[in-house]
């Protein structure tokens, strides 16, 4: 009974608990005793583990999380999938702490760390939080673009206005309305027509003095 009630005010449980068993996991460490718990536990929890020391440039095909051992050694890593926008969730895994290591974990985009020596308790939580950070990012990083978009389409509308209305000698209303009508025309939209307007007046402005 006290576990149903734990349950239930718990609530929902996350997404990315749901979805542990469907994760693609590279472990990039030494065959020790760290290596090997990880892979095992890993395992247990139900997800696709793949092994692999050194570190491979490539990974394998869409992997979505590396549990990568960092060492003073690793400070010239540089592969393409750290920092990645579309790359693996990174979970650094580090036996000891100093500034290199530190710079090291900061430098390739680590979501968490795990400390050596390894065991099942954490590795799980550590799992969990590093793919909640990477995706939230994600979502952040499209937002933002997202906005930046919208912000350079209202620019590039303002300066079509101002084209139209010193060509034209028309209101900034009409030269908006004018835009918009010929978005509807074409059925493309009001940012793409000031986009070719500002186009054809570079092109038209060329050779003036």
């Amino acid at each position: 009974m006290e576990t149903d009630s734990v349950r239930q005010k718990a609530g929902p449980t996350p997404t990315q608990l749901k979805n542990l068993r469907m994760l693609r996991i590279a472990v990039c460490h030494p065959d020790d005793a760290d290596g090997q718990q990880m892979t095992q536990q890993l395992r247990r929890i139900g997800c696709h583990v793949q092994a692999f020391w050194p570190p491979l440039p490539v990974l394998p095909e869409l992997t979505d999380v590396v549990f990568l051992a960092v060492r003073p050694d690793s400070i010239d890593m540089n592969f393409e999938w750290f920092n990645a926008d579309e790359g693996p969730t990174i979970i650094a895994v580090v036996n000891y702490e100093n500034p290199t290591i530190v710079e090291i974990v900061l430098r390739i985009g680590a979501k968490a760390t795990l400390p050596s020596p390894v065991r099942s308790f954490g590795l799980l939580s550590a799992l969990v939080v590093a793919r909640q950070v990477h995706g939230d990012l994600k979502a952040q990083k499209r937002q933002l673009r997202k906005l930046s978009g919208k912000v350079l389409g209202v620019r590039r509308i303002e300066e079509a206005k101002n084209v139209l209305m010193r060509s034209r000698s028309i209101s900034e209303a009409k030269a908006y309305d004018l835009l918009r009508e010929q978005a509807m025309s074409k059925r493309v939209s009001i940012e793409e027509i000031a986009q070719t307007i500002l186009n054809a007046n570079e092109i038209l402005s060329l050779g003036k003095t």
